[in-house]
């Protein structure tokens, strides 16, 4: 098989992880709320990994990986699952989740203008109508889907976009980031134990530093029912899900890739339909065709 077209799958499968990951997160967030629910799914995906690298690897960390991939991955864990996430779920708390998710939308053109630029990786004109067509799909499901976005004169709206806008570029800057330092056949396993264990360092440090970390945990301990949902959730998202996205940008273009990974909006919308038996309208069913036409033509290009 193609390296391209299995970095495109291994997207797909991302996408697939996210959506999960989202389902599962979002009934674990109403019972413990976002913060505690980032450093809990932080804490499990690095548990995860390391157990997974020394199964698979023998040792539980990379100890012999070049000292640049390390950075390069480092900042990429840092930017992309620390403060990242981070800024998107706080602009879900402002502007609530589907305004966010149309901020994350994007992401898919930041990461190859990213790419262009840092990694000379160009993209052919129809290429570049996929990835557009593909965002404007998204973007179609988000703002017509199910029900009226947030009044744009409600209080933190302006800081709500900005941070969901921060969330996208930190998603891009991550994932570019990440194929510096994924050069040539180093074992994209490795690659997300380096991402998730910097990202590790820098939110639950800002947690110790703050006092946070009994109270976290004190939080767990008072609604179990929450801890379920967050263990499934870490599973498919930041241990699989984050995986699968390496693999992504390791063996495609980053721009590919990036929007691959950015329809789980689309994706969420027949488990909505079908499982929690929410009315969808027929704009978000085209904005679905649109975006699925534009993958089409990425993954026959």
């Amino acid at each position: 098989m193609d390296a391209s077209l299995l970095g495109e799958l291994a997207s797909l499968a991302t996408a697939l992880c996210w959506t999960g990951s989202a389902t599962f997160f979002s009934i674990a967030s109403r019972r413990v709320g976002s913060v505690i629910l980032n450093r809990t799914r932080v804490l499990l995906a690095t548990v995860f990994l390391l157990l997974t690298h020394t199964a698979l690897l023998g040792t539980p960390l990379p100890l012999s990986a070049a000292p640049e991939r390390w950075l390069w991955l480092g900042l990429s864990g840092i930017i992309g699952l620390a403060i990242g996430d981070a800024m998107l779920f706080q602009a879900y708390v402002l502007i609530g989740p589907r305004l966010g998710m149309l901020m994350m939308a994007a992401a898919p053109v930041m990461s190859a203008l990213l790419a262009l630029g840092l990694l000379g990786e160009h993209l052919r004109p129809l290429e570049w109508f996929g990835i557009l067509l593909t965002v404007a799909g998204i973007a179609w499901v988000v703002t017509r889907g199910r029900g009226p976005l947030l009044d744009r004169h409600q209080p933190h709206y302006v800081r709500g976009l900005v941070l969901g806008l921060g969330a996208a570029a930190c998603q891009a800057g991550g994932l570019t980031l990440s194929k510096l330092g994924l050069g040539g056949d180093f074992p994209a396993l490795s690659g997300v134990v380096i991402r998730m264990l910097a990202a590790f360092v820098v939110l639950w440090g800002w947690t110790v530093a703050r006092g946070q970390a009994r109270p976290t945990f004190a939080r767990l301990s008072q609604d179990r029912s929450a801890l379920l949902p967050a263990f499934a959730g870490s599973i498919v998202g930041p241990f699989l899900g984050v995986w699968f996205s390496l693999i992504g940008v390791q063996l495609a273009p980053v721009g590919i890739a990036s929007t691959i990974m950015a329809l789980p909006p689309v994706f969420l919308l027949p488990i909505a339909r079908f499982i929690l038996k929410e009315p969808i309208n027929w704009q978000a069913w085209a904005g679905t065709g649109v975006s699925m036409v534009g993958i089409t033509l990425l993954f026959l290009i």
